[in-house]
């Protein structure tokens, strides 16, 4: 029997960071017959609405909330089965969803939901289930403090994808996200084991993000292409994998989930200062301007 991967997604908020991780576990189930636990640590309670085809799951704190303490909470009442092809009925491999949930915008710390979640699911025996080959953590923006950094503080998530893009405040909240990794490295035993890049279609995009993952110490695990039937099949409430499995972009993602189940490359990352990090993207940035000055000339004459 093959030893339990724990994973987590990190990357800045709003970098599609959720939809990534989600298009790219549903591939691991569906193409390669690997059974997951998703486990949403982000307030919004939006890591798993794909998976279930739900607008949002019931999240622990919620649950522990309406019973009274988390201890009155049963890991059936936490742990929903996904739909459709995700559920333990259909063919391949199923995935298992919960959410941690948070307080209201304003009041306590959103990363003590994480933090009652992770020890709630430790205590009922989810990570104990049997057949269970994955657990995949998706972790609130670049928050790599408090309740947040849990998985990695822990050791809960021995690697760590980190997805970003070419534009700059991504690739800083990559350098922020591996100076966290940095830090629990020795004593939790994490990993950096990748950047995927959610690309946005910027300058110089592939090449920033390789130049990223060579300064870092890691490597660019898969360049996801911008598709908008992203957005149509989220609309429905679905993965690509599910909306329209022979799509280029659910075979980009079947691709990015193949190359995570076999990457044994993980590494102690090594952080950027903050004006190494402005150089590296000033260098591509002048680059540019180098060859938008070439077309105007080449126009020109």
């Amino acid at each position: 029997m093959a030893a339990l991967r724990q994973i987590a997604f990190y990357g800045k908020g709003g970098i599609g960071k959720s939809t990534t991780s989600q298009n790219t576990l549903a591939s691991m189930a569906h193409y390669f017959d690997k059974n997951i636990m998703i486990v949403g640590c982000d307030p919004k309670a939006d890591s798993t609405r794909l998976i279930l085809h739900e607008k949002a799951q019931n999240t622990i704190l919620q649950l522990a909330a309406e019973m009274g303490t988390v201890e009155d909470l049963e890991l059936e009442d936490a742990l929903k089965p996904g739909a459709g092809i995700f559920s333990a009925d259909t063919s391949g491999g199923w995935i298992n969803c919960t959410e941690s949930g948070g307080p209201e915008p304003g009041v306590g710390c959103a990363g003590r939901g994480v933090i009652t979640a992770i020890n709630f699911l430790e205590e009922e025996g989810a990570y104990e289930e049997e057949g269970l080959d994955f657990v995949s953590y998706d972790v609130l923006g670049d928050v790599v403090c408090g309740g947040f950094a849990m998985p990695i503080r822990e050791g809960k998530a021995q690697e760590i994808y980190i997805v970003m893009s070419g534009e700059m405040m991504a690739m800083y909240a990559a350098n922020n996200i591996s100076k966290g990794i940095l830090k629990y490295a020795n004593t939790g035993g994490v990993r950096l084991a990748g950047l995927i890049c959610n690309a946005r279609m910027t300058d110089f995009e592939y090449d920033l993000a390789c130049a990223l993952a060579e300064d870092l110490g890691t490597h660019m695990i898969h360049f996801v292409p911008r598709n908008n039937i992203v957005q149509r099949a989220e609309i429905r409430r679905m993965t690509v994998v599910e909306y329209s499995p022979q799509a280029d972009q659910a075979l980009e993602y079947k691709e990015l989930a193949r190359k995570i189940i076999a990457n044994d490359y993980k590494i102690i990352p090594t952080p950027l200062e903050m004006d190494d990090l402005e150089e590296l993207i000033m260098k591509f940035g002048l680059d540019l301007e180098a060859d938008e000055d070439n077309i105007g000339k080449s126009e020109a004459e």
